[in-house]
């Protein structure tokens, strides 16, 4: 069969199956979504805000950018809806000299999402039908990027958010990407492994040189189509979870727009790739089923042993309407590549989500991690998760930080106080939801004295949706024009 049949086939074919699945989708249960209401609610307008209140005193040098993604559809969500689908807003907080400057949201201008906005889409070229981008927001080749994984290209943000263009690292990314792409600190190189769910028998490792163009894709063969929401590095080795969480033709048929669900017949493995290697020239190492989202870190230990923190879920997704099912744990892996097995070892049981460590230790040994709580019961609204954790991964020690009631932190960011900081000295920046008042406090908390009230918090007078990630940017990478907003954007 040519190739020019063979893709007019698949055309067809995709589109036989959009159809049915269309008409499944009607008879899905009618309820709101959980994932569109309540603390989840979406924002309706875009906002600039100047001057912001501050309580406390911002730490001298900690000038920068703040920028978190998250899914806050523009239009009402239909049936099938998921928490990871839905129009990308990014929101961003300015800081400089002990002050708060600004805070703006944007949505992403996907075609969708600027129809509905009705105004022009976001310049830049598109891969496939569906641009949209609602993940994660970092910085390579000294610019900002919204990510997502297994679709479109990233959008390029300009420091002040008012100009974005999608943007394949200049023509230089040929498929998909990452939500959640690694940046190596001694060599500067972003890492990621990327799927896509229209092809089930590969995924790629690409790398991104520090110049912000791609220099590595290659092709790692694995069965089922799994959902590979993280990776990891270490000095050998990039980190590939092939896991029990697969494309499912039976959810897609359902009507259900994320039909990733678990799989009992896929082995759970670890893959260990080294990092010029082939895809060939992969270990696998088999581990018990389970799934992981977020990888805090992976070192090589003296012994040639790979050491991997993660937060591992029993199962997710095993029901036909999707789900977390339970919520997951802190765990420590040990992945033995001459036994070709993976050794799990609770650290934490309690439940808990969003794993960070000092990203100048990525790929080499750590000793302090940061976590949020989540409700241990699965509650979506997130109704008791008011504290965050420090993990001294040493002394097994966990300390506790508590926000207060109705108040509900999302994913903190470690910040070292100056370049030659040591671990875990430094700040742990990040959201809370005050869900009683309707607010937002954006809180700076001393990372050693992390049970101690907040050193400063800078007050936001609406909710900002719990959504997925963020990362700090330094007014050294991001330009001071840039983060004052003062008529000096630099656009993309």
């Amino acid at each position: 069969m040519s190739k020019r049949v063979h893709s007019a086939f698949r055309a067809a074919a995709e589109a036989g199956l959009g159809l049915l699945a269309a008409c499944n989708r009607l008879r899905l249960p009618g309820t709101p979504n959980p994932f569109v209401v309540g603390v989840h609610e979406p924002m309706r307008e875009e906002l600039t805000l100047e001057n912001l209140s501050v309580t406390g005193a911002i730490p001298p040098g900690l000038d920068g950018l703040y920028l978190k993604m998250g899914a806050n559809p523009v239009r009402p969500v239909t049936r099938g809806h998921d928490w990871f689908l839905g129009d990308g807003m990014v929101h961003g907080l300015a800081i400089e000299g002990g002050r708060a400057l600004w805070y703006r949201n944007r949505w992403i201008g996907s075609r969708l999402a600027a129809a509905a906005l009705q105004r022009p889409a976001a310049p830049g070229p598109r891969r496939g039908g569906n641009d949209t981008v609602n993940t994660n927001v970092v910085e390579i080749g000294g610019r900002i990027f919204a990510v997502v994984e297994a679709g479109s290209f990233p959008v390029e943000l300009s420091p002040t958010l008012e100009a974005q263009a999608y943007n394949p690292f200049d023509g230089t990314l040929a498929g998909s990407f990452t939500g959640h792409p690694h940046r190596d600190p001694l060599t500067g190189e972003t890492h990621a492994i990327a799927y896509d769910g229209r092809i089930w028998d590969r995924v790629r490792h690409v790398v991104v040189a520090p110049t912000g163009q791609v220099v590595r894709d290659i092709a790692v063969a694995v069965e089922h189509g799994p959902c590979i929401h993280d990776c990891a590095i270490t000095a050998r080795f990039v980190i590939v979870l092939d896991l029990p969480v697969t494309f499912s033709v039976g959810a897609l048929l359902a009507g259900y727009r994320f039909p990733f669900r678990w799989n009992p017949g896929h082995r759970a493995r670890v893959g260990l790739l080294p990092r010029q290697g082939d895809g060939a020239d992969i270990l696998w190492c088999e581990v018990e089923p389970c799934f992981v989202f977020h990888i805090a870190n992976a070192y090589d230990d003296a012994d040639g042993r790979v050491i991997l923190d993660v937060i591992a879920y029993e199962t997710v997704f095993a029901s036909t309407g999707g789900g977390l099912d339970r919520p997951g744990r802190l765990e420590r892996w040990t992945v033995d590549p001459a036994a070709r097995q993976v050794a799990r070892r609770v650290l934490d049981p309690a439940a808990q989500e969003f794993p960070r460590i000092d990203e100048r230790r990525f790929g080499q040994r750590h000793r302090s991690l940061y976590t949020v709580s989540v409700p241990a019961d699965g509650n979506t609204q997130l109704a008791g998760a008011t504290q965050a954790y420090k993990h001294d991964l040493e002394t097994g020690e966990r300390q506790v930080h508590e926000f207060g009631a109705d108040r509900i932190p999302g994913e903190f960011v470690f910040v070292p106080a100056h370049p030659g900081a040591g671990e875990d000295e430094g700040w742990l920046v990040g959201l809370v939801i005050d869900t009683a008042r309707d607010t937002t406090d954006f809180a700076i908390l001393d990372a050693r004295s992390f049970e101690a009230p907040p050193v400063a918090t800078i007050r936001l007078g609406h909710r900002i949706p719990p959504g997925f990630h963020g990362n700090w940017f330094p007014a050294r990478a991001s330009g001071e024009a840039g983060v004052r907003g003062d008529g000096a954007d630099r656009g993309p």
